[in-house]
């Protein structure tokens, strides 16, 4: 069972009053990510507006490392912990950790490989993945025809960790979009991952104009790739109007990019709704109430230049 959040607001309103609880331990991924340091500031912010303790700590994108942290919460006698996976195959030691010492545990943004088997005390908040490489992929089909490379188009596809659920899941959606009927002229010349990594994808970008690759289109799992491939265009004299980029996320990096021309196109990933659903969830367990939904969606976004001023004060 799942339930869908509109934005903020509806995250806000979605859970009854609760009571608080003393400390809430957050695992993140990692702290060197532009869209995670929004998800966790928020978290953190939002838990001491309620009047929490919060612990957070950087696992590194090192697993055994975030499995240590869960399992260091647990023995500091923590309400509850909330986590943002670093690899999304490998959250069933850390639910099972954390259902033994009957602490409640949220998972936030990447979804976890057990979803769909988590015991009374867990769920996941975040957004449903394919919907963001679908708007993307879309938006990038349209302007291509818009240019007139409505025939025969060139693309590549810059994807996140491999490990990544999100990863995974936006790519696969962008493939479908481009096998459509819509959009099957579109040919994908390379798909390699930049690890979400501005500079992975700039490096990326820059091998492939050595290697002859002139794409039309650059799509990209996340805003911060798409920049460093814009960068690298810049770097190499090829004019970006010439180039549809298209990216995820709507961080205030890419939407900066989308208001200067870099990106054509990006998604917002609601960072803020995700981190309060997660900190109010916690508080729902944590008081002992029911949180029947699971999965707690946050819609993504399409942002274009059209409507970008909407986006640009979140």
């Amino acid at each position: 069972m799942k339930r869908l959040l509109t934005g903020t607001a509806l995250a806000l309103t979605l859970f009854a009053p609760a009571a608080m609880a003393e400390n809430i331990g957050i695992s993140m991924a990692l702290f060197d990510d532009n869209f995670l340091t929004i998800l966790r500031n928020g978290m953190q912010s939002y838990a001491t507006d309620k009047g929490l303790d919060v612990q957070v700590e950087d696992a590194q994108n090192d697993v055994g490392r975030q499995l240590s942290q869960i399992e260091n919460f647990i023995a500091s006698g923590v309400d509850a912990i909330i986590v943002v996976p670093v690899d999304t195959d490998a959250t069933m030691a850390m639910t099972a950790a954390a259902s033994s010492a009957g602490i409640p545990l949220v998972y936030v943004n990447r979804q976890p490989i057990n979803v769909d088997d988590l015991p009374e005390n867990e769920a996941f908040v975040g957004s449903e993945e394919r919907q963001a490489g679908m708007l993307e992929t879309r938006e990038i089909c349209r302007l291509l025809r818009e240019a007139g490379k409505g025939e025969g188009a060139k693309a590549v596809i810059m994807m996140g960790e491999l490990s990544n659920q999100a990863a995974r899941e936006r790519t696969a959606a962008a493939r479908a979009v481009i096998e459509s009927d819509d959009c099957a002229f579109i040919d994908v010349l390379e798909e390699q991952t930049g690890n979400w990594q501005r500079t992975q994808g700039t490096d990326l970008m820059t091998n492939w104009l050595a290697a002859g690759i002139a794409p039309d289109a650059i799509i990209s799992n996340n805003d911060e790739m798409a920049i460093g491939a814009a960068q690298a265009l810049r770097a190499a004299g090829v004019p970006l109007g010439d180039v549809v980029i298209g990216g995820v996320d709507g961080t205030t990096d890419g939407l900066a990019a989308v208001a200067g021309g870099d990106l054509d196109v990006t998604v917002f990933h609601n960072a803020r709704a995700q981190g309060e659903g997660a900190v109010e969830t916690a508080i729902r367990f944590i008081a002992g109430e029911a949180v029947p939904e699971k999965k707690i969606y946050v819609p993504f976004e399409l942002v274009t230049p059209a409507n970008l001023a909407d986006y640009q004060h979140h």
